[in-house]
Order: structure tokens, then sequence, then C-alpha cells
């Protein structure tokens, strides 16, 4: 017997069945007991109140996922009018080409910037001398080229300060600048090495000399998006260094950049970075005239 129908016989004793008018129960997102829907509709409604009112009090220049987290970001690159750029060398391994690469910055006098691991440190110090000599900057760029994020608040600061003590030991000068080996950081990355006192420098061009691809393919990408407050990354062993750097160097000098130290690019004063790791002056607010 189906449900909501009942048996019965005629007058002739034939058995017949009668079916119920009432509809069977559907399952389905229309069975939600009405209570509980309505519930749900004055929950949904009282959150976009509650968003609705929070954006209007938000302070000018502010957006929902700004005020909810601030992401730290080092400096990729520098809001400049002026067409400047900074170049700078990565020396973790190799050693080859560090000598002609000094003596071919010379040629075009141009001062950059190398970022030095301190096991290059202990390994080539007459190296890290010479540069200083020449009046390149040497930086941080870690002790032992491991990946920050991995690491403690304590055991990045120990990174921090033993290449800081080995390079002020040589050259007599601190490093200021740390760039994260791997290009690999966080929060606490970014927190833990500005309370050490130094600013984060990455790059927003990558002339991608460490994939090896030749000559060719470094200076396209080292030319791609040429800006003022370019910060470019090179290697001071990689394989194709000294065949691609004299032209890129010239196409630089002929669209009339200035090559500059990464700490030269930088701005002086009160500064934030943007969402795309670019440095900018604060807004200075105007004076009030006097009535």
């Amino acid at each position: 017997m189906r449900d909501g129908s009942r048996m019965w016989k005629d007058g002739t004793g034939v058995l017949r069945e009668e079916r119920s008018s009432a509809p069977s129960p559907r399952v389905g997102r229309d069975s939600v007991p009405r209570p509980i829907a309505g519930i749900s509709r004055w929950i949904a409604l009282a959150t976009l109140v509650i968003l609705s009112v929070a954006y209007l009090y938000m302070p000018p220049g502010s957006d929902v996922m700004a005020a909810a987290r601030k992401r730290e970001l080092p400096v990729y690159n520098v809001a400049r009018d002026d067409k400047v750029i900074a170049i700078s060398f990565d020396a973790a391994w190799g050693n080859a080409n560090t000598m002609a690469l000094l003596d071919l910055l010379d040629k075009y006098d141009i001062k950059t910037t190398f970022f030095v691991v301190g096991i290059w440190v202990e390994k080539y110090p007459e190296l890290i001398q010479e540069i200083a000599a020449r009046g390149h900057e040497v930086e941080s760029h870690s002790t032992t080229h491991p990946h920050m994020p991995q690491l403690s608040d304590d055991k990045m600061r120990q990174e921090l300060k033993t290449v800081a003590d080995q390079i002020e030991a040589l050259t007599s000068k601190r490093p200021t600048l740390f760039r994260p080996p791997y290009g690999d950081y966080n929060d606490r990355t970014i927190v833990v090495a500005r309370q050490e006192g130094y600013e984060v420098i990455q790059w927003n061009i990558d002339s991608l000399d460490w994939k090896n691809l030749g000559a060719q393919p470094m200076i396209a990408a080292a030319k791609k998006n040429l800006a003022p407050g370019n910060i470019v990354l090179f290697h001071n062993d990689s394989k194709y260094l000294m065949d691609a750097l004299p032209t890129i160097l010239d196409y630089y000098v002929s669209n009339g950049y200035k090559v500059i130290p990464v700490s030269q690019i930088l701005l002086s004063g009160d500064t934030y970075i943007d969402h795309a790791g670019t440095q900018h002056p604060k807004a200075q607010t105007a004076p009030t005239p006097e009535v």
C-alpha cells in the first residue's frame, strides 16, 4: 500500500485504492523550517550592516583588507622622479667573475651594492676588502644562506649578527641593508630585520642570470620595463655575466640613467611601502593658512 492511500471494497466486492490528496513531503532546500531560514537571513543582513558601518568609519586611504591585516613588505623598488636605478650583486658561492666585474664597474665609473653571505666572506675576505676599497657597498645576505622563515626569531638575529660582525671587521662599516636568501621572507623576517636596524631589499628587475640561459636572455630581462627607481638583481659568479653586463650598462647609460648603490636610491625621511613593494615618501600635510 502506498503512503497516503487506503484500500476498500466497493459494493461488488472489488478491492480498490483511494489515494490521499495530501502531497508527499519533499526533501531539499525548501524543506528548511521557516523559522531557521528567517534567522539565517537576519544574520546575513546584520553582517552586511556591520561591514558597511566599519567601512564608513575607516580612515581615508584605507581598505578592508588593509584594515584586517597589514602585510610586512621589503623594498622592491623606489618611487623616484629622477632617472636613477640601482644594480646589485648577490655573492654566496663562487668568485670566478668578481675581479673582472670590479674592473668593468670601474670602467663605467659605477658604484653598486654587493649582498654577501657570511660563508662567502669567510672564504674570500680579500675580495670583501677589495669591493669596499673600490667604493661599493657591502651588505648582508645572511650568514649561511638559509630560508629565513623557517628559523626562529633568535636564529634570524644570529644570522644577521654573525655576517655583520664579519663585514665590519673587514671594512670598518656595519651593514644596514639585508636581502633574504632565495628572496624568501615572511612578516617575521621583515619585522626582525628592521628591529635589528636593517632595511630589507628585494628587486623588481631580475636579470635571470642564475638560470644560465645565455647573454641575450639576460640582456632582454635587464632592459625590460626600465624605469626610475628600479633595483636590478645579478649574481657575481653567474656564467654569462661578463658577456651581458657591458651591453646592459651601455643601454642604461644611453637612456640617460645613472646607476647608484641601493642605499642611495632609497628615500630618506618618512616613507611607506605600498602593496607592490614600492617605497614612497609620505605625503606632507599642507599648512593651514593663517587668518
